[in-house]
């Protein structure tokens, strides 16, 4: 079992998502940003650390959103959600994806994501942001 924390960053109404690169499990899949939980980390510090190193931010991590859990053929993934908040007038890229965009709760269907993140679309588009 990989255990993930990612991040719903929310900007003007729209949300912060990034696209997998080829030559990962899951190419071309859209994704919320984080990553996987090390050894003695809580999840609050693994979506800290991994978006500071896929975004190169300082994000504040709020308040659990969600769990989402799926059995891929290469194992069972669980991603924890927690909304983050990053200084307004901060600039998010990666080096880690092959795109990013800011899309608003409806439409978030537009886009191709992940099977484990499809609840999560789900939720993001039944809240008020």
């Amino acid at each position: 079992m990989t255990t993930v924390a990612a991040a719903i960053i929310i900007r003007d109404g729209k949300i912060f998502i990034a696209k997998r690169p080829e030559g990962k499990s899951l190419a071309h899949h859209w994704e919320f940003p984080g990553g996987k939980q090390e050894k003695g980390e809580t999840l609050p510090q693994t979506l800290h650390r991994e978006l500071n190193e896929e975004l190169g931010i300082d994000a504040t991590i709020g308040e659990f959103f969600m769990k989402s859990s799926y059995d891929y053929e290469f194992g069972h993934i669980d991603i924890n959600c927690y909304f983050a908040s990053v200084a307004k007038d901060k600039e998010i890229s990666s080096n880690e994806h092959e795109g990013i965009a800011w899309a608003a709760p409806d439409e978030l269907k537009n886009y191709t994501f992940a099977p484990a993140d499809i609840p999560i679309v789900e939720a993001l588009q039944s809240i008020k942001l």
